[in-house]
């Protein structure tokens, strides 16, 4: 029977060991499911901010492919009226070419090329007082019989039907040709408020990344620390009933005596710390009544 009780408290020993274990992966399990479970949380509110910024830069990709479509179209319509623009121009010029002077009087193009020429004096020349202003009088007379040859020219209904035509094209060419610019300003800023998006989208996919990595090993770590606390508990039990079997408990009726183990062979397991089953301690506990 002392060979009994030592092995009594040797199975107590090694529950006590075995809880102490199970406390300790229990303990271990818990703190890395609470990490894993902040790190969760990180990746969800990282993949909350990607999606969102994702969604903000496919917008700003539509606007500027929408922009981008107005600036071609634009540019259809600028070239169309700077067609018609060139056409009524022609026009008007021919119709000018077509209309006989007064006797005496200076063609329209001679009269614009003195103006010119006066104007580019005026600007590089070094003049006295009395010189620049004898030139500017002269300037000025030279508008004036520009100005009169025109008034008497648009008295021509159909050259002043032309020339509003042309006047038409020419505002029309203009308000094409400065829708142009601002369409294509507007389609690159959106443009660069996509990149800069889709560039913190991408460092936001990497740490997305980089904490999915860690929550598997966290989670990894937490399943490892989980099994070894099934396996201590599991020993816990199992020492119990060994310890239930050595206070009191019943062999089974099916053993004979020849089935029964020595009191030396299964302390020697047991010293070994090899597996003993709960029959052993209940046929060693009656060999040891008998």
């Amino acid at each position: 029977m002392a060979a009994l009780s030592d092995a009594t408290e040797d199975l107590e020993k090694r529950r006590a060991e075995s809880n102490a274990r199970a406390d300790e992966a229990r303990a271990k399990r818990d703190r890395l499911n609470a990490e894993a479970r902040a790190t969760a949380e990180e990746r969800s509110r990282i993949l909350d901010e990607l999606h969102a910024k994702s969604a903000d830069a496919q917008d700003h990709r539509r606007n500027r492919d929408a922009l981008n479509g107005m600036v071609r179209e634009e540019k259809r319509l600028r070239e169309e009226w700077n067609h018609k623009l060139q056409e009524f121009g022609d026009q008007v010029q021919e119709l000018k070419r077509e209309r006989t002077p007064k006797p005496g009087a200076v063609p329209v193009w001679r009269l614009k090329k003195e103006l010119k020429e006066l104007e580019f004096r005026h600007m590089t020349t070094a003049l006295t007082g009395d010189q620049e202003k004898r030139l500017i009088e002269e300037m000025k007379r030279l508008e004036a019989a520009i100005r009169e040859q025109d008034a008497e020219l648009r008295q021509n209904p159909e050259v002043e039907k032309t020339l509003e035509a042309f006047n038409e094209a020419r505002t029309e060419a203009e308000k094409h040709h400065a829708l142009v610019g601002q369409y294509a300003e507007e389609a690159q800023r959106e443009h660069e408020a996509m990149v800069a998006l889709y560039e913190e989208v991408d460092e936001l996919r990497r740490q997305a990344d980089e904490v999915q990595a860690k929550l598997l090993e966290v989670k990894g770590q937490a399943d490892e620390a989980h099994r070894g606390h099934i396996a201590a508990i599991e020993e816990v039990r199992d020492i119990e009933k060994l310890l239930f079997a050595t206070r009191g408990g019943r062999a089974p009726p099916s053993w004979s005596a020849a089935e029964a183990p020595r009191e030396e062979d299964f302390l020697a397991r047991l010293k070994k710390g090899e597996k003993v089953s709960t029959e052993d301690l209940l046929e060693l506990q009656k060999s040891g009544r008998d």
